[in-house]
C-alpha cells in the first residue's frame, strides 16, 4: 500500500528529531545557563546535526512546527 499520510511532509528533509538530554551531560558553560533544570530537549535535523536546545518538549515541538518541520520523538 502506497498511500501518503498528510500529517508528514514528503521526504525526510523536513523532519526533525526531539530527544531529552540530561543537563548533567552538558558542558559546564551550558549547564550554568540551565537555571536549575534537570532535563532539556535537543532538536536534531535528519542528518543528525543539532539545531537547538530548548527548555521543554512542548517548546521543541512548537519551534519545529513554526519552521515548517515535522517533529518526531526519539527516546
Amino acid at each position: 500500500m502506497n498511500t501518503p499520510f498528510n500529517g508528514l511532509p514528503q521526504g525526510t528533509d523536513r523532519i526533525v528529531y526531539v530527544r531529552p538530554v540530561s543537563v548533567e551531560d552538558l558542558p559546564d558553560e551550558v549547564r550554568a545557563q540551565m537555571g536549575g533544570l534537570e532535563v532539556i530537549y535537543s532538536v536534531h535535523g535528519a542528518d543528525g546535526q543539532q539545531l537547538a536546545l530548548v527548555a521543554d518538549r512542548k517548546l521543541a515541538f512548537h519551534l519545529a512546527r513554526e519552521h515548517d518541520y515535522t517533529p518526531v520523538s526519539v527516546h
